[in-house]
């Protein structure tokens, strides 16, 4: 499980929930959180303020491996 799912859930977030919020297609995150689409910052910086993180700190060791 990818820290973003696992923050996600403890949220009681849904996939939907969270492309509602960031104004993107559900698959659209789906995939973001599957590593199938490519993170671009701004939405990297939008779904890390939404947990009150950095980025570095939600997504620097699932992209790095």
């Amino acid at each position: 499980m990818t820290k973003l799912k696992e923050i996600r859930s403890k949220a009681n977030l849904s996939c939907g929930d969270m492309a509602k919020v960031l104004n993107i297609s559900k698959t659209h995150y789906w995939q973001i959180e599957k590593k199938q689409r490519k993170l671009y910052y701004d939405v990297a910086i939008k779904i890390s303020s939404l947990f009150n993180l950095k980025p570095d700190d939600l997504f620097y060791e699932d992209y790095n491996n």
